[in-house]
């Protein structure tokens, strides 16, 4: 039997496609957490060039890039497939895949920026769901695979899993529906797949953390986004929004 292992990091989302094609597919794996502060050797040797998660080690042939990765566990594992067979429905999946590799960084510019910034982020995110909507998610489809899931979605998984959350934490607008709903519907199809029982602990945290700071001189956060009011050391904010997914940190609220 194949031996499959999987470097990654927990509040990564590009390192969740990878395990959610994985459980798709029921190919056993071994998951493997790295230190991003103090990188594995098996991971500096895995992926020498970009030193980055997540790597999949197959029977210790290293495969790093999470779009990559996916390509290879289809054509591995093509049982349960991820990819439409016809060349053209193939190739519009592809076109669709780079598109969400070209522009979901902008959702981690929303908890990382403030200001003008933050608001051009908010500005490429919007254009983003408009963009699905109007030439992605036609037909009324549920997913972009239809009524299945494919590549597509879990390429977009960070859109559709945290989208919601960062909307909510930073105070801003930006799941409404354009010309109809189906961002929307696309991101509530989704996320029901996806248990998040942390979000009531996400939405006490928040609430603890406005008392705490009205309580409190308020400490401005600085450009990387951190919470002062949070634990020892500073909580980044990226600690609290992907809390849960693998085993998260403590909170504690000071004052």
């Amino acid at each position: 039997m194949a031996v499959v292992k999987l470097l990654g990091a927990w509040l990564s989302p590009y390192c969740c496609r990878v395990i959610w094609a994985l459980k798709l597919k029921a190919i056993p794996y071994e998951y493997i957490e790295e230190d991003l502060s103090a990188k594995s050797p098996l991971l500096l040797q895995s992926n020498p060039v970009h030193k980055k998660v997540p790597v999949l080690l197959h029977d210790g042939n290293p495969i790093s890039e999470s779009t990559v990765i996916l390509q290879y566990i289809e054509e591995i594992w093509p049982h349960n497939p991820l990819l439409p067979t016809h060349p053209y429905e193939k190739a519009v999946a592809l076109f669709w895949i780079k598109f969400a590799d070209d522009k979901s960084p902008s959702i981690s510019k929303l908890y990382r920026t403030d200001g003008e910034e933050q608001q051009q982020a908010a500005k490429e995110c919007s254009e983003m769901l408009e963009a699905i909507e109007e030439h992605g998610l036609i037909e009324g489809k549920k997913f972009f695979g239809g009524d299945e899931i494919n590549m597509v979605d879990i390429a977009f998984c960070s859109v559709a899993h945290w989208l919601g959350v960062i909307e909510e934490f930073a105070g801003l607008k930006i799941l409404e529906p354009h010309s109809g709903s189906s961002p929307l519907r696309f991101v509530r199809n989704i996320s029901s797949l996806v248990a998040k029982p942390w979000m009531a602990n996400f939405r006490l945290i928040r609430r603890e953390a406005n008392a705490a700071a009205d309580a409190m001189t308020k400490i401005p956060c600085d450009h990387s986004g951190i919470i002062h009011v949070f634990n020892e050391p500073p909580t980044l904010v990226s600690d609290i929004l992907f809390a849960d997914l693998y085993g998260p940190p403590s909170f504690r609220i000071i004052v």
